[in-house]
């Protein structure tokens, strides 16, 4: 069975007490997962930190699948960061992405977990891409050299996926989100992605009263944002109707210049001071607009406006304290 169509839902009794391992239930998009999976009324939640697993020990991946038997895997644990991060870490951006997921595939495979969902990146896509980008874009061109090692990875998460449903059959699934934030979002000054990183910008240079912020770049390029609450609603959308080999895009289908969202932080911080941009610094991919009409055809929609989510995202940067922060 491929495409949108009806497979076995997940939803009624007894599915809503199936085991479901969350890799990542701690990050961000892990989180958002959980949390609606708990909404909705699934009891079977299975969840490790990775004081107590690391994802990267092949032994140990192994012997918890071996000990709980999860019956759905939602695979959101990564290596994530910003393009400081990426540029500044490839060596380990690739082998820490493509540790966690082959021990976490191959324990999968070893207990034949009937359904598992693996999250990707929207940097899986050539750097020039035609606009918006279709799933039939991945290896059609170069990707963006900044955070291609992350790229491979996630590329190599998709073929194993795709691996597995040809050899053994499985109704394994990937979904490649765009740009998420929210609630729970990285705000490092050195590993963030670049919303949050202009919270945490904005917001401190309010609390300095400093008169202008930096940023990286022209603002000139386009991105796509995601509130991770959406995401995790097309996660579990697509586990209830989604049985294919072709991973789905998961996005808006509207995308902002970097000077826009820029824009928009300030105004929710409350920052009136001057924004300048610092040519000298790399803008990355031009544009990365997600084509999302595959996951729209199957009845998903997003429903957090993007400037409600900046301004709940902020509010959950200073109720945390993170504003303070050095």
């Amino acid at each position: 069975m491929s495409g949108f169509g009806s497979i076995e839902s997940i939803e009624g009794s007894p599915a809503r007490s199936a085991r479901i391992y969350v890799a990542g239930h701690r990050g961000l998009v892990g989180s958002a997962v959980w949390r609606l999976l708990e909404t909705q009324g699934f009891t079977g939640l299975i969840g490790r930190s990775r004081d107590e697993l690391d994802l990267t020990d092949r032994s140990a991946v192994f012997q918890f699948f071996d000990l709980v038997r999860p019956e759905i895997v939602v695979l959101a644990a990564a290596k994530v960061g910003g393009i400081l991060a990426n540029d500044a870490h490839p060596v380990e951006f690739l082998s820490e992405n493509l540790q966690i997921q082959t021990n976490v595939f191959d324990a999968a495979v070893a207990q034949r977990v009937p359904r598992l969902l693996f999250l990707g990146s929207s940097c899986i896509y050539p750097k020039f891409a035609e606009q918006p980008i279709r799933e039939e874009a991945l290896l059609t061109g170069e990707l963006e050299p900044t955070n291609d090692t992350y790229a491979i990875a996630k590329v190599a998460g998709i073929l194993n996926v795709r691996a597995v449903r040809k050899q053994y059959g499985l109704p394994w699934i990937s979904a490649m989100p765009t740009n998420l934030y929210g609630p729970g979002d990285n705000f490092s000054p050195t590993d963030s992605h670049v919303l949050p990183a202009f919270i945490r910008r904005y917001e401190q240079a309010r609390l300095r009263g400093a008169e202008y912020v930096v940023n990286w770049g022209s603002g000139t390029p386009r991105r796509e944002f995601l509130h991770v609450d959406d995401a995790a609603s097309a996660c579990l959308h697509l586990l209830q109707h989604y049985d294919g080999a072709q991973h789905v895009n998961v996005g808006t289908g509207v995308d902002h210049t970097l000077r826009e969202i820029a824009r928009m932080v300030a105004a929710a911080v409350g920052f009136d001071g001057e924004t300048r941009w610092d040519t000298s610094k790399p803008d990355g991919t031009p544009r990365k607009l997600l084509d999302v009409s595959r996951l729209r055809g199957a009845g998903w929609e997003p429903s957090v406006d993007l400037q409600d989510g900046i301004a709940e995202t902020v509010a959950w940067y200073r109720n945390h304290g993170n504003a303070l922060r050095p």
